[in-house]
């Protein structure tokens, strides 16, 4: 029998829990541990920050699920990870061990980088589900006193297209309760230009985004670096292209939602050949980490280098679509790992992603992800809004069901109609 431990239940913990199921053997064992037993539909959060969504609607307790399929469930958080000895530390003291190990955790929320930002100082965070119900209530006391808003990402980050999304969603929401006209708007952002999305753009995306926000009344910073956030204001530097301050700008705001550069989470920050400085997992092009060869990564934690040199650093995002196609892989090459075969999948690494805009949206397809693309194409319109929704619909459906058919390739393929851009 060989043990396979999933380390995070998210979304590429979840689903990679299913799928390396259908690979493995009958007598092996596979357990997910996970700090807590409720899986968030994350892309939701900017619905629950405006009272579109309720917490209930997005979340689903894994544990009868796993049963069903036959997976060990561990609710109790790891520590640490202990590679040289094969084996996981949990918060309560207790450890597994593990023939081989999937790290699919996530990010740590690095909001303590900048004086003031986060739910625990002065800006708001649509991250988690529980910080997207305490931006709701936040967004409800500001709706009777309403004034400025700042949006936006900061220096280090590399999750840029939810911190569009809740923009658009705020000024669509704002419309709707006729208070639009009394809310300046100020997008802030460390990308070099808007669109760049940690790509460096996918198709028009620094035509189409610019022209949605001129439409939508917002004023923009690129090149960004917040350095402080008090009581209703931000300090922010915006620097050139020589690395040099251009500009200095301290924006009042009576709301703030700042998404925060990531960084790996405490049980794998500082292993030796483990991570990288940030704490993301060291990777080779099979999912695999170099040194540990039992040890897998998937998702927002494997350590991908940022596009170029930028005035401001800024990383690159792992999309449901890139994040999927790692899940693939890696149930494949361990499949083939047990049955005495060569780890020889690679992960295709593109990305479909829909933003929703409240009122519309945008999307965009980039095969690879990373440039050269053989595919960069953007495009927007009323639809997005309605096939996100859908998308929602059918993802919590097959999460909460325990399936492991691709979830994103078959929904955003069948949705978009473009069947033949599949590489």
């Amino acid at each position: 029998m060989t043990h396979i431990v999933v380390l995070g239940a998210g979304l590429g913990g979840a689903i990679a829990a299913y799928e390396v199921r259908e690979k493995i053997r009958k007598e092996d064992k596979i357990t997910v541990v996970s700090k807590g037993a409720i899986y968030q539909f994350v892309p939701s959060n900017p619905w629950v920050a405006v009272n579109w969504r309720k917490r209930k609607d997005i979340e689903i307790d894994l544990r009868p699920v796993m049963k069903k399929k036959g997976i060990n469930f561990v609710s109790t958080g790891a520590s640490r990870v202990v590679p040289a000895e094969n084996r996981l530390e949990l918060e309560d003291g207790q450890s597994i061990a593990y023939d081989y190990l999937i790290i699919a955790t996530g990010p740590d929320l690095a909001f303590d980088e900048i004086p003031g930002l986060g739910p625990q100082g002065f800006t708001q965070s649509i991250c988690q589900v529980e910080h997207a119900e305490k931006a709701a209530a936040a967004f409800e006391a500001f709706c009777k006193n309403p004034g400025p808003i700042v949006v936006g990402a900061v220096q280090g980050a590399s999750c840029f297209g939810p911190a569009y999304e809740f923009a658009m969603i705020l000024d669509t929401e704002l419309r709707k309760r006729r208070i639009r006209d009394k809310v300046p708007m100020t997008f802030v952002t460390s990308e070099p230009y808007i669109g760049h999305l940690g790509l460096d753009g996918v198709g028009d995306t620094k035509g189409l985004l610019e022209s949605e926000m001129r439409n939508r009344h917002m004023k923009w910073i690129t090149n960004a670096r917040v350095t402080s956030v008090d009581a209703g204001m931000m300090h922010v530097e915006e620097v050139a292209e020589d690395g040099t301050v251009k500009a200095t700008h301290s924006l009042p705001f009576a709301f703030s939602m700042m998404l925060p550069a990531f960084r790996g989470v405490s049980a794998i920050r500082g292993v030796d050949n483990l991570v990288n400085p940030r704490g993301f997992v060291l990777i080779d092009k099979h999912q695999r980490n170099p040194t540990y060869q039992n040890i897998f990564s998937i998702g927002v934690t494997v350590a991908i280098p940022p596009m170029g040199k930028t005035p401001v650093p800024v990383g690159v995002p792992k999309t449901g679509f890139m994040i999927e196609s790692m899940v693939t892989a890696t149930a494949h090459n361990i499949g083939a790992l047990l049955r005495g075969k060569p780890a020889d999948a690679e992960a295709t690494w593109n990305a479909v992603c829909l933003a929703d805009f409240g009122d519309g949206g945008v999307v965009f397809v980039a095969q690879p992800q990373i440039p050269p693309r053989n595919v960069n194409w953007s495009a927007k319109g009323g639809w997005v809004h309605m096939a996100k929704a859908g998308f929602e619909s059918y993802f919590i459906g097959k999460i909460r069901k325990g399936e492991s058919e691709p979830f994103y390739e078959k929904l955003v393929m069948d949705t978009l109609g473009i069947h033949k851009l599949k590489g």
